[in-house]
């Protein structure tokens, strides 16, 4: 994904030695540290403190709220039928299957998303991005992962947007995935990312990750076969919750 140092550019240059030079950096691992000095934003949010070792776990799990099946609708994984319009941009099909550390499927899990819209703008108050809002579009959606452990939806691919981190910052076209345990304080987060984008080497939060083969496993991949004639492309993409093949997680952010 990197290209030859003879054809870096001097942004990317800076992208590489802020990297080289964060205390986070460790080679071969595929969590970054909490605090990664090219994340700048980390700096600030990361754990300090020990963690809170709770008395009563289950007591905790049994106070948080409740899903099921007759809580997400039909509806809710298809982001591209929450308004009366339709969203501008170019739709997709985003599949794949959650699996274990054994390459078993994790059945009946929640599965929620959330994306900048086509122009690279979060339906959010705090996003002053000034690309144009889709009135049409909220970028969330949610679904239940089936006996095999596939979760499906249907969205717009979302842009790049400029993120404040550095000097001429682009995120790359990504989704947010969150996937909920049997409660709520189970929850782990990541992103998928597209195939082929020109930002990966700029972006510090994928290079972050510095086990190359972690890193991939981020990239999702475009999937003919769940293309729909004259509707949208299709992309493929596994989250394995653990072992040597596992999902790279946004710990402590």
């Amino acid at each position: 994904m990197t290209p030859t140092a003879t054809a870096k550019t001097a942004s990317q240059r800076d992208i590489d030695r802020e990297i080289a030079e964060a205390d986070g950096s460790r080679p071969g691992a595929s969590h970054p540290a909490r605090d990664y000095a090219s994340y700048r934003s980390s700096v600030l949010r990361h754990p300090e403190q020990q963690l809170v070792v709770v008395e009563d776990p289950e007591a905790v799990e049994l106070s948080g709220p409740v899903f099921g099946v007759t809580d997400v609708t039909g509806l809710d994984n298809d982001l591209t039928r929450r308004h009366a319009g339709e969203p501008l941009g170019e739709r997709i099909t985003v599949t794949g299957r959650v699996l274990d550390r054994d390459g078993r499927p994790v059945t009946g899990q929640l599965v929620e998303i959330w994306q900048a819209n086509a122009s690279g703008r979060y339906a959010h108050q705090r996003d002053a991005h000034s690309a144009p809002l889709d009135p049409n579009f909220t970028g969330t959606g949610r679904c239940l992962t089936d006996a095999e452990g596939r979760y499906h939806f249907t969205t717009i691919k979302p842009g790049a947007y400029p993120w404040r981190n550095h000097t001429n910052a682009w995120r790359p076209a990504h989704i947010h995935f969150s996937l909920f345990g049997q409660a709520f304080t189970q929850r782990l987060v990541t992103q998928m990312y597209f195939p082929g984008d020109p930002l990966f080497p700029y972006d510090p939060i994928l290079q972050s990750v510095t086990e190359a083969k972690a890193r991939e496993r981020l990239i999702s991949t475009y999937d003919h076969d769940l293309s729909v004639p004259e509707w949208s492309l299709g992309y493929r993409w596994d989250i394995v919750l653990d072992g040597p093949a596992a999902t790279w997680m946004e710990e402590g952010r």
